[in-house]
């Protein structure tokens, strides 16, 4: 879909968007939306519970976003008093301050029962990023319903589930695929990691939590020191979201991997895998990107025993990583839990680095690519804009 020329603004009025982020790709998206949204409502004030892009956009956050950054069922329990603290706060805040619209972005768990109790308050509610409720815990949806006066998702199968559940819900794209452009070259990327065009490098990407690095790790740097036995030339880049988190890959290296020819990277993530032959990473918005960035990709996943086996009595898709679910089928093999052993993982990137179907994955990921581009912060922000002046379609 061709991009639409910005509206004007639509108010000069001072409103009140409250707004909670639960992790970078969160922060992120909030980010952009800010900027669609002030340039409807110049004088906007944004509050809650935001990232570093948020904050340099100015927005007022109560926590540091750091606070609600917990992955699984089971490891959630350590940090539950804090977080239901932290809610009950925002709630009180909230009553009292009465914002114009509220948008919890991701963190399902954390948004959806504090939305549902403003939306009781009167106050008008979107949840930004679908949870997995296509994909496992279905009833779900009935919550959502009562939460939400609009749901905004960034892939098209997931509005689908929605309207079959009566659920007000707008697809608008995905902001990545709109800022990734749909031809992509390596040449700029190495040179500015300096490294040669003909050079093997594999991007590693273990994740932006510290329990993702927790639990897959150790494998990750296993099987990078496996194919650097196989190809003693290759070369392997880390990117690392924030200081704590190269600190955690920086001891993981020392304990496995102090022989590997490896750059760390300050984020970065971007250019890492533009620079690579192939990703290998854990599932999550990680897979995404690399997809729109052409790169052929391994991901490999694990989390808790216990996590694991609540989440495989309850999943109701065939696939994990996005790429996969858009596509509907096997386009990069995703290696789960016990699957995920080094051996495994380097046998997977040694094969997919040699692109034997090079150009057939590029064709379909670039169609996938044009799919998701909308203008997703413009999309998002005028369906707020609706919302909030009583102009949403039902």
């Amino acid at each position: 879909m061709a991009q639409t020329d910005l509206p004007e603004a639509s108010s000069d009025q001072t409103i009140t968007v409250a707004m909670v982020a639960g992790e970078a790709s969160g922060d992120i998206l909030g980010a952009g939306l800010m900027k669609s949204l002030k340039k409807r409502y110049p004088n906007a004030r944004f509050e809650g519970i935001g990232g570093p892009l948020m904050l340099a956009e100015g927005f007022n956050s109560f926590y540091p976003m750091e606070r609600l950054s917990v992955m699984g069922l089971v490891e959630v329990l350590g940090r539950i008093f804090e977080l239901i603290g932290i809610r009950r706060h925002l709630f009180r805040h909230f009553k009292s301050s009465k914002p114009d619209v509220f948008i919890g972005i991701d963190a399902p768990d954390f948004n959806l029962g504090l939305e549902e109790r403003l939306r009781s308050q009167g106050i008008k509610t979107v949840h930004y990023v679908s949870p997995s409720v296509w994909a496992w815990r279905q009833k779900r949806v009935f919550k959502i319903a009562r939460a939400v006066d609009l749901m905004l998702t960034l892939l098209p199968f997931e509005a689908k589930f929605y309207e079959k559940h009566a659920v007000q819900v707008r697809f608008v794209g995905h902001p990545l695929a709109d800022d990734i452009p749909l031809t992509q070259t390596t040449e700029k990327a190495r040179e500015v990691l300096g490294l040669n065009l003909n050079d093997r490098v594999y991007a590693i990407l273990p994740g932006s939590r510290s329990g993702e690095i927790k639990y897959i790790g150790e494998s990750l740097i296993r099987a990078a020191m496996q194919i650097q036995a196989r190809y003693p030339e290759a070369k392997f880049l880390i990117p690392c979201i924030n200081e704590a988190r190269k600190e955690q890959v920086a001891l993981l290296l020392e304990q496995f991997g102090d022989t590997l020819n490896v750059q760390l990277l300050d984020g970065q993530s971007r250019l890492a895998m533009s620079a690579s032959n192939a990703v290998v990473l854990a599932s999550g918005t990680a897979a995404l990107e690399a997809m729109l960035l052409k790169k052929p990709m391994v991901v490999a996943y694990r989390v808790s025993w216990l996590t694991h086996r609540i989440m495989k009595r309850l999943l109701k898709v065939a696939f994990v990583s996005l790429p996969n679910l858009l596509a509907n089928r096997a386009l990069v093999p995703e290696l789960l839990q016990d699957a995920a052993t080094p051996q495994a993982i380097s046998d997977q990137a040694i094969k997919v680095a040699e692109q034997p179907n090079a150009n057939t994955l590029i064709d379909e990921f670039t169609s996938l690519h044009q799919t998701l581009r909308l203008n997703a912060n413009e999309s998002a922000a005028e369906a707020v804009s609706e919302l909030i002046e009583g102009r949403l379609c039902k």
